[in-house]
Formats: C-alpha cells, sequence, structure tokens
C-alpha cells in the first residue's frame, strides 16, 4: 500500500505539470458544449459582416464555409486530440520536454500575449451591448471616450476572469449552459430579420423557394462586390478563411489544453459543434441579421456594431446574446493566457497567474482598438504558432515511424533546443515571406509553413542527436510516468465520487429550460412563416422581442438551477 510518502517528487508540482488525472476526463458531450459556445460568439457578428464586405457571394458562402469547417474538424480530430490524448498535457508543458525551457518561456510569452488580448476583445464586444443598453456613445477610437464604458468594461471582465479562476470543470459548465441558447438565438435572429430583407427586395415577406433566397443573398448581402465596389473574394478564399480561422487552435495545438481531458480521440469529432453551429450556421445568421439591422436602420451592415446588430434581431434578448456571447469566448482564452503563464511561472498556481493575466486583459479591454483589429489578430497569431505546432507533431508523431527518438532533447538535458527554435524562426521567415511575396492566398499559408516547418525540424533534430538512442533516459521516463498514474490513483482513492442526479424534479426543471428554448425558436418561426405583410410582420416581430426575453430569463434561471442540483448531490 503506497502512502503519501512514496510520492514527494510530484507533491510539489501544480496538477497542470501533470498530466490528467483517469478521473478527470470528460465525455464528448463536455466538449460539444464547450465549443458549442466558444465558437458561437460575439465575434460572429463581425465576421458575418466581414464576409459581406469582402464580397463573397451567396453560394461561396454556403458551400464554401461548409468545406472549410469540415476540414477544421478533421484538423481537430487528427492532428491535435490524438497528441492531447496520448499525453494528456497542455501544449505549453509538453512543449518544455521537446524543446526546453527558453524557447518554452518564449512561446509561453506570446500565447499570453494573443489569448490576453483575444480575451479582451470579446469583452469588449460584450460591453457594446451594455453600452447599446444604457446609450452609452459608440466607442469608435483606440482609446475610451467615455468614463461609463470603462465601468462596463471593469465590471464584465471581472465576470470573466471570476469564471476563468475555476479551471476547466468551471469553464465546460458555463459553457455547456450557454451553448444550445446561443445557437437558438442566432438561429431566431436569422428569422426573424429575413422578412424585413425579403420586403426591402423582394416586395414580400418570404422567398418563395431556393431561387428566391439566392437572388435575395446576391441583392442584399453577399452580392459579390466588395466595400470597395471591386468584386470580392470567391469559393476558394471563403474555404480558407473559414479552414484558417482556428488554425491557432488545431494546426497550431493549442487545444491541447482542452483536448488532454478527453476519453477518446475521436472527441477531436465534437469541434463539429462550434464548427458547424458557430462558423456555419452562426455567420450565415450574422450576414442576415447584419443586413436586416441595416436594412432597418437605413445604413451599411459594416457601420454596424455588434450591439447594434443583435438589438433588432432579437430585442432585449440582443444585449444577452452579445454579452453570452462575448463571455464564453473570453472565458476559454483567458484560461489558456492562465495556463500558458502559469507554465512560465511554474512556482505559482494557475489560479495566481489567471489573476494577474486577467487584471492586463480587463485593462486592455478598455481600449476599442481590439476589438476593431480582432481579424487580423487572429490570422497572424494562427500563423505565428503554426510551426509550433509543426515542431511538436514532427516529434510526437513522425519521430517514432522513422526511428526518431522522442524527447530527445530532454534526454540531453538541453535547456535550449537550437533545432526547435530554428525551426520556428525560419519558419516563420518562410511564412510571412510567402505572404510578402503574395505567392498563394493568405488563408492558405498555415500549409506550406506547417509542411516546411516539420522538414526542418526533423532535419536538424538529426543533427543534433534525435536519431541516437537513450535507452535508460526511456526506461526512466517509462517509470516517471508509471508513478505518475500510482500518484494519481492513490489521490483518487482520497477523494469523495460525487453521485449523479437523478431525480425527477432535476429533469422536470431541464425540460422546462428546453421548453423555453422550443417557444423561442416557435415564436422565431412565426415572424418568418406567419408573417402575410409589412404591418403583420412588425407586429409578430414585436411579439417575439417581448417574449424571446421572458424564455431567456426563463431557461437560464432552469439551467442553471438544475446545474446546481446536480452538484449538490
Amino acid at each position: 500500500m503506497q502512502t503519501n510518502s512514496d510520492f514527494k517528487q510530484f507533491e510539489n508540482l501544480n496538477d497542470e505539470q501533470l498530466p490528467v488525472a483517469k478521473q478527470k476526463l470528460h465525455d464528448w458531450t463536455h466538449f460539444a458544449g464547450l465549443y458549442a459556445a466558444e465558437h458561437v460568439a460575439a465575434t460572429e457578428f463581425v465576421i458575418g459582416a466581414t464576409f459581406v464586405a469582402l464580397g463573397a457571394k451567396t453560394m461561396d458562402i454556403l458551400l464554401g464555409l461548409l468545406i472549410g469547417n469540415v476540414l477544421a474538424v478533421l484538423s481537430w480530430t487528427f492532428i491535435t486530440s490524438p497528441i492531447a490524448v496520448d499525453t494528456r498535457l497542455s501544449l505549453y508543458t509538453y512543449l518544455n520536454k521537446i524543446a526546453g525551457d527558453s524557447m518554452t518561456k518564449l512561446y509561453n510569452w506570446a500565447n499570453v500575449v494573443i489569448f490576453s488580448v483575444i480575451s479582451a476583445a470579446m469583452i469588449t464586444v460584450s460591453s457594446t451591448a451594455v453600452r447599446f443598453a444604457f446609450d452609452i456613445p459608440a466607442q469608435l477610437n483606440w482609446y475610451p471616450t467615455n468614463f461609463w464604458f470603462i465601468l462596463i468594461v471593469l465590471a464584465v471582465g471581472i465576470f470573466v476572469v471570476s469564471i476563468a479562476l475555476y479551471g476547466f470543470n468551471a469553464v465546460a459548465e458555463f459553457s455547456g449552459i450557454c451553448a444550445p441558447w446561443l445557437f437558438v438565438m442566432f438561429t431566431s435572429g436569422a428569422m426573424v430579420l429575413l422578412p424585413a430583407l425579403s420586403l426591402d427586395v423582394l416586395a414580400k415577406t418570404l422567398p418563395s423557394g431556393w431561387n428566391d433566397f439566392i437572388s435575395l443573398g446576391n441583392q442584399s448581402i453577399w452580392t459579390g462586390i466588395n466595400s470597395d465596389g471591386e468584386a470580392g473574394i470567391g469559393l476558394v478564399e471563403v474555404i480558407g478563411f473559414a479552414w484558417a480561422a482556428n488554425t491557432i487552435t488545431h494546426f497550431g495545438l493549442i487545444d491541447m489544453a482542452l483536448l488532454r481531458f478527453a476519453k477518446k480521440k475521436s472527441y477531436g469529432l465534437a469541434t463539429s459543434t462550434g464548427m458547424m453551429f458557430g462558423h456555419y450556421v452562426a455567420w450565415i445568421a450574422a450576414g442576415i441579421m447584419g443586413a436586416g439591422a441595416a436594412v432597418i436602420l437605413g445604413k451599411s451592415i459594416v457601420a454596424l456594431d455588434p450591439g447594434d446588430v443583435a438589438y433588432y434581431a432579437l430585442g432585449w434578448s440582443g444585449f444577452v446574446i452579445v454579452i453570452v456571447a462575448g463571455w464564453t469566448t473570453a472565458i476559454t482564452n483567458l484560461y489558456r493566457a492562465g495556463l500558458a503563464a502559469q507554465a512560465i511561472f511554474n512556482k505559482h498556481s494557475r489560479k495566481k497567474t489567471t489573476i494577474i493575466v486577467g487584471l492586463v486583459t480587463v485593462i486592455i479591454a478598455c481600449f476599442p482598438f481590439v476589438f476593431s483589429q480582432m481579424l487580423p489578430l487572429l490570422t497572424y497569431a494562427g500563423l505565428l504558432v503554426v510551426p509550433v505546432g509543426a515542431i511538436v507533431f514532427a516529434e510526437h508523431q513522425i519521430f517514432p515511424r522513422i526511428g526518431y527518438t522522442r524527447y530527445w532533447s530532454s534526454y540531453r538535458q538541453l535547456t535550449f533546443s537550437t533545432p526547435a527554435v530554428a525551426s520556428w524562426g525560419l519558419g516563420l521567415v518562410f511564412g510571412f515571406g510567402l505572404n510578402a511575396l503574395n505567392v498563394i492566398s493568405f488563408y492558405y499559408l498555415f500549409i506550406p509553413t506547417w509542411i516546411f516547418t516539420i522538414l526542418l525540424y526533423t532535419l536538424l533534430a538529426a543533427k543534433y542527436g534525435a536519431k541516437q538512442k537513450y535507452t535508460q533516459e526511456e526506461e526512466q521516463e517509462k517509470e516517471r510516468h508509471e508513478n505518475i498514474l500510482k500518484y494519481q490513483e492513490y489521490k483518487a482513492s482520497l477523494e469523495e465520487q460525487p453521485l449523479k442526479d437523478t431525480s425527477g424534479l432535476t429533469k422536470i426543471i431541464k425540460l422546462v429550460a428546453y421548453a423555453a428554448l422550443g417557444v423561442t425558436l416557435f415564436l422565431a418561426g412565426i415572424v418568418l412563416f406567419g408573417s402575410k405583410d409589412e404591418n403583420e410582420y412588425v407586429a409578430n416581430r414585436e411579439t417575439f422581442y417581448q417574449y424571446a426575453f421572458i424564455c431567456t430569463l426563463i431557461y437560464f434561471i432552469t439551467a442553471y438551477v438544475a446545474l446546481r442540483r446536480s452538484k449538490s448531490t
């Protein structure tokens, strides 16, 4: 019988520095909710308008987004998830084993900055809804121009930091509550504003069929003409946009931090909830909502902020959707930033590093430029981290297959891995060089950059010792891993196992929550299909605004009560 004294070498390590324990793994439903909530976000309002500004055509949007998002799901499933499940480590911790302290700290600093800024942008987006509700002027400069806006950002930011502090479980639970409601509201918003577009273009409240819908889209939403009045992007660019939007998390392997908790590698497919609902349905819905709001307000879609679009699509529920959608993405990214910071300052807990990073994030969020520059940030951040993902992929997946030694740098006790640092640097030069030369579309730069870095790192690692055998070190590594498993089993034996709540009352409460969502969709359906003329449409839309907000309150109250009951048993 092993005791606490047998595992002293692990007692001083934070849980984040060890593989995820077996008892902390999650079923696919956790990841389905997590990804659905993260990727049905407030940025979808922005990206929906972006496709309009870029001049995409309707059929290119419908087909291109489908193909691109399927490719993204497959990238998570076959690139990120297998490494995450094999190692049970976050990228930040795993990278230290193969690249040494120096590169890992440099890379983690880059991730702290990237994810803090992304989280800050989401906090700013959430604050636009509150700004709209209190009639605070739009923040159009790079700096804040209203004291009350700053107070709103601080309040929203404190909530985001508070949730992120509690770790993966809290993030997953919060996302699990928000995801179904977000999907329903984005879908409902498109249904509510489609008649406004149809009246403007077709002089009737509902397109007669598929050809009518395509005609409506081509004339009022995705016209094929960009904001400069020139021919816009085509099918290939739309596919690339959708695929590349999350390269930072799948090809870049950042989502090892989330998928390390998955019971099976196949749970990478759960990302399809985020891609199909968030980056397909929500992007299309956001385009329809934006165009509809633009018709009602008599403005260009690119001149509207998320608060404007959401209000005219969903009424008071629109304020809630912008706030919640911003929260869900901000919380997940702040969690990632906290992990990266904890990997740098490994003597401190993740909670402490998350608090510090969170405070900086909230300050950044007070400056609206982070929101206005969101899309360039995502694309360049993806290209920045893809070479590192390639290095890890090569070491984990390719080296064992060609007879090289995984973790060779760690076995040689190198604190600075020349092959890793050189490959990352030259990978960046290669990728941004292709961009400067305009060799291929920017959206596809991550593919040749990833392949180039894999080949380069494999060649350099061979020269620096990866081809050598480290039999003794590998045995020690195997023994350490086995001891970690025993340590985690010992810790699990001391913990009380939570009981699942299967009471009838909880089931009824959950039923009420989902019934509220069903009523919301039903009301949106009445607006879309039950409005014979403009007067009836306006009346139905006002009815939807009123009762959809009541259903929103009912849903969140009952969903939260059901969650608390399940945790209290």
